[in-house]
């Protein structure tokens, strides 16, 4: 049976600043390949703005590309890693299920089949575009250990941020406030089922502080809001931009504690990617996660989007593309 399609179309960054949809031929799926529809892809926010604006810094071309990620930094390059679609060729276990890929804004491609993890079906499509971005935040709270009755704050209500706080408020006994600057994520929070505050109101004495702004003054604020001996995980990636960090007035007289976290490496743990990936899936059936999604616009558009949402012109957190 031969594939429906050959070809396809894909959003690429032409030069920083510009995006464009090019045809990409594809290749013929193998015996251990799919083919995939794309349904659903979801722009992630923070990095792909910062790659659309070429501000991914040259020590970190090679360590910030994504799985199936076409051309070099900062452009041309074919850049994205939400992609939930329809296998619509490939071993009889997979065609016709809904499944999940790192892959970039492309309207059908081809992978091993071993690339997707399949979708639940307490999963609606739409929300599994989040699946990269729980899968981020599990390995956030696996480094952040928080523990029984931990007084917990994230700062910063982007994907991520809100990702950590909705997995911390299943914590039993853990207070957990999400702390951002703009108070109408206080209905985001809301439905999250967590605390909000602005960052001057934020209740401190924090046993934890996940920092989820890339901001210098959310780090800072970070660090003020810990008790003694208490712990900020950073998640922000900053691409090209120097931060400054307050290890002076009471960093070292409270023994605080400022530690990185990344997906790419996972301390303490032998779980891999995939088994990471499944856990995010289980995960996403809670309903909550809908409020990440706080827009959606058609493929056709993704040049102007990204455009807009680079320039701050189109606030969101996860925005959604359909095909």
């Amino acid at each position: 049976m031969r594939p429906v399609t050959f070809s396809a179309s894909a959003f690429w960054l032409r030069a920083p600043g510009h995006g464009e949809l090019r045809p990409v031929e594809l290749p013929e799926p193998g015996p251990e390949d799919v083919l995939v529809r794309t349904v659903y892809s979801g722009v992630s926010r923070g990095t792909e703005t910062l790659v659309f604006r070429g501000e991914v810094p040259a020590s970190q071309h090679e360590l910030m590309r994504a799985p199936f990620q076409d051309g070099g930094f900062p452009a041309p390059v074919k850049y994205g890693y939400l992609n939930v679609g329809v296998v619509e060729h490939g071993p009889d276990a997979l065609r016709g299920r809904t499944v999940f890929c790192l892959y970039p804004h492309q309207t059908h491609y081809v992978v091993p089949a071993s690339a997707v993890t399949v979708v639940p079906e307490t999963v609606p499509p739409g929300r599994a575009v989040l699946a990269g971005t729980v899968e981020t935040a599990v390995n956030a709270l696996w480094d952040a250990a928080p523990l029984l009755g931990d007084r917990v704050a994230v700062v910063g209500a982007g994907m991520v941020g809100c990702s950590v706080a909705r997995l911390l408020a299943r914590f039993p006994g853990v207070r957990v406030q999400l702390v951002d600057v703009d108070p109408d994520r206080a209905g985001v929070a809301g439905r999250l089922g967590v605390e909000f505050a602005v960052p001057e109101r934020a209740e401190g004495e924090c046993d934890l502080v996940v920092h989820a702004s890339a901001t210098e003054q959310g780090l800072g604020r970070s660090l003020e809001l810990l008790a003694p001996e208490g712990t900020v995980v950073e998640l922000s990636w900053y691409g090209d931009r120097r931060v400054g960090v307050p290890l002076g007035e009471f960093f070292h007289s409270r023994r605080l504690v400022l530690r990185g976290s990344q997906v790419g490496t996972v301390a303490r743990t032998r779980r891999g990617f995939a088994e990471r990936l499944g856990l995010a899936m289980e995960l996403l059936a809670d309903e909550a996660f809908d409020a990440l999604v706080t827009g959606e616009s058609p493929f056709a558009e993704l040049p102007d989007v990204l455009a807009k949402l680079a320039a701050g012109e189109l606030p969101a957190l996860c925005h959604r593309i359909a095909y």
